[in-house]
């Protein structure tokens, strides 16, 4: 899924219950296979400004899951794309599930660094209302200065993700 028109938007109430439907769909398929569905990303946050891209990480106890999870998701429409050179973090696409809000599926080891930190930079951006407001200007102005560029936009954002990072121990 890659981005061709980077557009944030305000935070839409609208984005859990889109999260809820996708996990909806994949947590019958997976079944015992996932620890947990997670909802990360900037829709996981009220008040964040986003796009409006739900993004998942399915957390699975350990690499020896993979098989059967890529196999239980192809049942429902998803294809293994590998890492994407993201060691711990398997990427998944889809078609033909116009009625679901468009998303990033990955599925991580319960260990995954990758995981760590979508969860760590979620949480900690839940429980600071400062930091909110200050990602989202940092969205929009990267969006408006780098609308069809989504690496220049990722780059921009890049240095405020660091600095929370930082904040709470993490690397990069």
């Amino acid at each position: 899924m890659a981005t061709r028109n980077i557009i944030v938007e305000p935070y839409n109430e609208a984005w859990k219950q889109d999260f809820i439907a996708i996990r909806n769909e994949l947590s019958p398929a997976l079944g015992d296979l996932a620890l947990s569905i997670e909802h990360v990303g900037s829709t996981s946050v009220p008040g964040l400004s986003a796009k409006a891209i739900i993004d998942i990480d399915v957390v699975i106890k350990d690499e020896s899951m993979l098989g059967a999870v890529i196999s239980a998701l192809s049942k429902i429409g998803y294809t293994h794309e590998g890492d994407k050179g993201i060691p711990g973090r398997e990427a998944f696409h889809y078609t033909g599930k116009t009625h679901l809000r468009t998303h990033h599926l990955y599925v991580c080891t319960k260990d995954a660094a990758e995981l760590n930190r979508h969860v760590s930079f979620r949480d900690y951006l839940l429980s600071h209302p400062e930091a909110v407001a200050e990602y989202s200007r940092v969205k929009k102005e990267g969006a408006a200065l780098y609308p069809h560029d989504i690496d220049a936009y990722i780059e921009h954002k890049t240095p405020f993700i660091l600095g929370i990072y930082e904040k709470i121990g993490l690397k990069k």
